[in-house]
């Protein structure tokens, strides 16, 4: 079986994120997964600061969620993200658990595509040089 390269964050749901039924409010779930995929993407070796040194970036174009049972305060979520693919469009699967029962809450993809920062400019291809640390990451998981 071919190991992916995924991270995993934790979270724990404050106050602020309830909704007036007191769960954690649909609308929040996004920064959890952009938590999750900072961490996917440093684990590569390609931070935001060094996404904006190299001139591109990667903005969102899709996300989709399913979600299955609901978090509440305090709840200690454990948000997995991984990457599918990454040539041309980046795609990442999350998987939001209940980190003390392992219960599955929610689970999501999102889909990025590079650009220029310089001008928005959408790029055909991935750029070099996120190629190259991104399948030396995925030769790391690999062995």
């Amino acid at each position: 079986m071919k190991r992916k390269l995924s991270a995993s964050i934790d979270v724990e749901v404050p106050f602020h994120d309830l909704d007036p039924v007191e769960i954690a409010w649909h609308g929040h779930y996004p920064k959890y997964l952009a938590v999750a995929r900072d961490a996917l993407m440093q684990a590569i070796g390609y931070s935001h600061l060094e996404m904006r040194a190299t001139g591109y970036a990667w903005v969102m174009v899709e996300m989709n969620l399913r979600y299955l049972a609901p978090a509440r305060l305090s709840d200690r979520l454990r948000v997995t993200a991984t990457l599918l693919e990454y040539d041309p469009l980046l795609k990442i699967a999350y998987r939001i658990v209940d980190a003390a029962s392992g219960r599955r809450l929610t689970r999501g993809l999102t889909v990025q595509a590079p650009v220029t920062l310089a001008d928005g400019t959408l790029v055909q291809a991935i750029p070099e040089v996120f190629r190259k640390p991104i399948e030396c990451a995925l030769r790391a998981v690999a062995r």
